[in-house]
Formats: C-alpha cells, sequence, structure tokens
C-alpha cells in the first residue's frame, strides 16, 4: 500500500486530459462558518485517480459497513465508462459498482478505451444544497464537510434536486437527507475515510490542504487537477488525476 501511495503522489507530474478547474485553496480566508451558512475555508480535499481506479468496489461496500447505507442506496459509487471507436460512450454502474464489473459487452476491437471512476459527495466551497435548505438542516463544519443535520431535517428534498452531483439521496430508514461525509466522524478520531482505507490501488487519497508537506496540499499546489462541473460554481472539493472528457 505504501508503494501505491507514492506512485499516487508521483503522478502529480503528469500532463491531465479533459477540462477542468483548479482552485487556489491556498488563498482562503480563516473564519469559521456554523449552520445553515457555507464556510469560507475548507480544510480537506479529497483527489481519486481513475488512472489506477481498478473498479473492484470495495470502496462502495466499506462504505455501506461503515455508515449503515441502506440497500439500494450509496454514498459512493464507481460508474465504467466505456468509450467506442464511433464516438459514443457507454455508462453503466451496476449496484453502483459495489460487486465489480463483468467484462464489457461490446468486441475489444469496437472499444477505444474503458476506465472507472468513482463518485461521492464533493462538499463543495459554494454548495447549492446549503443554500436551499429550508431549515439549516444542511450546514457546513468549520473543517468544510457538508453534513446533514438529522434532527432537523424535514425531508423536503431541496439538497438533493439543488445538487448537480446527484449525491444526496432520501434514506428510507431515516426518511431524512443521507450522503457521504467523507467519514467526518473518523476524521475526527484522527483517522481516514473508509473508502480511502480499504482502496487495495490507492486510488482514494483525503488529506488537509494545509499541510504543506502532505501528499494532498502537494498534488492541489503542483498541478491543475479536474473537478465535476466546474461551469456550476458550486467549486467542488474532490479533485481527479486523469479525468477524460468524457466523464459527466
Amino acid at each position: 500500500m505504501k508503494h501505491d501511495r507514492r506512485e499516487f503522489i508521483r503522478k502529480a507530474g503528469w500532463t491531465f486530459i479533459g477540462s477542468g478547474l483548479y482552485i487556489n485553496l491556498f488563498s482562503v480566508g480563516s473564519t469559521l462558518a456554523g449552520p445553515g451558512s457555507c464556510a469560507p475555508q475548507n480544510l480537506f480535499a479529497f483527489i481519486v485517480d481513475t488512472e489506477t481506479c481498478i473498479g473492484c468496489g470495495k470502496c462502495v461496500a466499506a462504505c455501506r459497513t461503515e455508515n449503515s447505507v441502506p440497500a439500494d442506496n450509496f454514498r459512493t459509487w464507481v460508474e465504467r465508462y466505456t468509450i467506442l471507436n464511433n464516438g459514443s460512450v457507454e455508462v453503466d454502474s451496476p449496484h453502483g459498482g459495489e460487486l465489480g464489473f463483468a467484462p464489457v459487452s461490446f468486441n475489444k476491437t469496437d472499444i477505444q478505451k474503458s476506465f472507472f471512476v468513482p463518485k461521492l459527495c464533493n462538499h463543495c466551497r459554494k454548495p447549492n444544497c446549503v443554500q436551499v435548505c429550508p431549515v439549516g438542516a444542511t450546514y457546513v463544519s468549520p473543517e468544510g464537510f457538508v453534513l446533514v443535520d438529522e434532527k432537523r431535517c424535514i425531508g423536503c428534498s431541496y439538497c438533493m434536486q439543488a445538487c448537480p452531483y446527484s449525491a444526496r439521496f432520501m434514506n428510507p430508514v431515516t426518511h431524512v437527507a443521507d450522503k457521504c461525509t467523507w467519514c467526518y466522524h473518523r476524521i475526527r478520531q484522527g483517522k481516514t475515510a473508509a473508502c480511502v482505507q480499504v482502496c487495495p490501488v490507492g486510488a482514494r487519497l483525503l488529506g488537509r490542504v494545509d499541510d504543506e508537506n502532505g501528499p494532498v496540499a502537494r498534488l492541489l499546489k503542483a498541478r491543475r487537477l479536474q473537478v465535476l462541473k466546474p461551469e456550476t460554481g458550486n467549486e467542488p472539493m474532490v479533485f481527479y488525476i486523469g479525468l477524460a472528457k468524457e466523464v459527466h
């Protein structure tokens, strides 16, 4: 695993494809935010390496176990993109990728490339979900984590509609909005997210952006990584290595 992490960090020197947005995380203010507002600083960022992910689904399974995610719902999931020679793009995510992926059903000669893209809540710097919540149940922690106060949530689903990443769902057990928290409870204990810990190839990385000697800060400062849907203006905090232009 240590070798995988070193390989991950080394990729900071690669040239990436696709269109993306680089956010200067090192000029953000230090004021903290409370429930119902957006944080002016995000102390953590998440990096996903699409060139390393093997689509094993262990991250999805670990998330379900750690966070008691109900069946048929996902806090994180993995999508497979298959680019065909005729220019068409096929996307599948059976069971959220939790059980892995069967071989693609296309002839190998028809396939230009195929790759996996893990997705999860982006914990945006300017989250729409926080702005639309009528009761302040969706809020930003002092560290920049976008969270849901289950005791305040009324299940109106406004936040689900506002999220451009489809990262939220209505929990059928609690009847309130649910989503990935980057395992905030583990972070507060000095641990990393369950999905990061279990990844066998080191395709996921979570860390502080203000730790200049840390791998996340070094990656963000060294290269311009991609984010999903930068045009929304949400300023997501999940950054991707090797994000192809076909990914949406």
